[in-house]
C-alpha cells in the first residue's frame, strides 16, 4: 500500500522531509552537504508509514534534487544503498561510481 506525500528540503535542520496528507511527518532523510556534493547519510520512516512506499519516495526526492543541483550524491545511508541497486538511473549521480562504459545500456540519462 502507498501513501501519498510530499517531500520536501529542509535545508535547516539538513534533511529532506516527507509529509503526509494528513500533515504527519511520514520520514526523513538527513544529508550533509558540501560545493561539490550531498552525503545521504540516514533515512527513517515513522513507524506508522513503515511499508507504504516512504523511503522509496524520500530517495527518488533527495536524488532528483542532487541531481537538479548538478551536484554527486555520497550515499552512506544503507536504505538510500540497497534502493540504488534497483534503481540504476541515478548511478551517474555517485559522487564515487565509475564512469559507465560507452554503449552500457544500464545507465540512462
Amino acid at each position: 500500500m502507498s501513501t501519498q506525500v510530499t517531500v520536501t528540503n529542509n535545508s535547516t535542520r539538513h534533511r529532506y522531509e516527507a509529509v503526509a496528507q494528513s500533515s504527519d511527518l511520514a520520514g526523513f532523510v538527513d544529508y550533509q552537504e558540501t560545493s561539490e556534493l550531498v552525503v545521504l547519510t540516514h533515512t527513517e520512516v515513522t513507524p506508522a508509514y513503515a511499508g507504504r512506499g516512504i523511503g522509496g519516495a524520500l530517495a527518488r526526492a533527495a536524488l532528483d534534487d542532487v541531481r537538479d543541483r548538478e551536484l554527486k550524491a555520497l550515499v552512506i545511508c544503507p536504505f538510500i544503498i540497497g534502493w540504488l541497486r534497483h534503481h540504476a538511473e541515478y548511478r551517474d549521480l555517485l559522487f564515487n561510481a565509475p564512469a559507465p562504459a560507452v554503449g552500457d545500456e544500464s545507465v540512462r540519462s
